[in-house]
């Protein structure tokens, strides 16, 4: 059977973030087709989508690289992620179903329920199916396509710590929630404003000035399998 190549991409994207391929690595087609168990056809498709959003470089005499962005080009990132949030949340106000809504509150209030026990830690990965799913709210595939990318790119360049206020943060996304829920899109739009700027203080480079390496998470090699990769 074919792996698909959106499998591939999906797992060499995960491995770029982790930091196993580390910035400025190369990035051979035959090494990963081993690593991930495929063939490189869908392994040179991969490369090619990856280059396209921004985390491979082809090099001449070098082939494949993990690419090595800028401080500014990080920086550039959460300046556009302040764009597009507002703007997502604004559209779910006027385009939410009730199912969108019901997954919103369910994840606030399971949110607000840990926020008072935990040290924020365990939070992050529930803050980032609220903001998946609100994206998703505003109907536009194309803007949720970005912001899925951007939180790839940013989860790669940078290191996002606890929230300090966990209580207030999920009180935040209660809030966005009620908005759009009321229908109420410039509302909606300020307050997922405020939110983004307070959280941007959160954010710490994986990498000093100069181009320093990102860290290294974890380093096992792993197979592609299509019955748990998302698409």
């Amino acid at each position: 059977m074919r792996i698909p190549a959106h499998s591939v991409c999906t797992a060499i994207r995960d491995d770029i973030v982790a930091g196993v391929h580390g910035r400025g690595s190369r990035l051979t087609e035959e090494i990963l087709a081993r690593r991930y168990g495929v063939s490189r056809v869908p392994v040179r498709e991969a490369l090619r989508t990856l280059e396209a959003e921004g985390f491979v470089v082809t090099r001449r005499h070098a082939g494949a690289c993990v690419a090595e962005p800028t401080e500014q080009e990080a920086a550039d990132l959460l300046e556009t992620r302040a764009l597009l949030e507002p703007l997502g949340a604004s559209r779910a106000a006027r385009r939410r179903t009730e199912a969108h809504l019901r997954v919103l509150r369910g994840l606030v209030r399971l949110g607000q329920e840990r926020a008072g026990q935990s040290d924020g830690e365990d939070l992050r990965p529930l803050g980032g199916w609220f903001h998946e799913t609100l994206a998703r709210a505003a109907g536009s595939p194309s803007l949720a396509a970005l912001l899925t990318q951007l939180r790839h790119k940013i989860a790669w360049m940078y290191v996002q710590e606890a929230p300090a206020g966990p209580v207030q943060y999920w009180a935040e996304h209660g809030a966005i929630v009620d908005a759009v829920a009321r229908g109420d899109s410039e509302r909606a739009r300020a307050l997922m404003t405020l939110h983004t700027e307070r959280s941007t203080s959160a954010y710490r480079l994986r990498f000093a000035s100069g181009g320093g390496r990102t860290e290294r998470v974890r380093n096992a090699q792993h197979s592609v399998n299509t019955a748990v990769l998302p698409k």
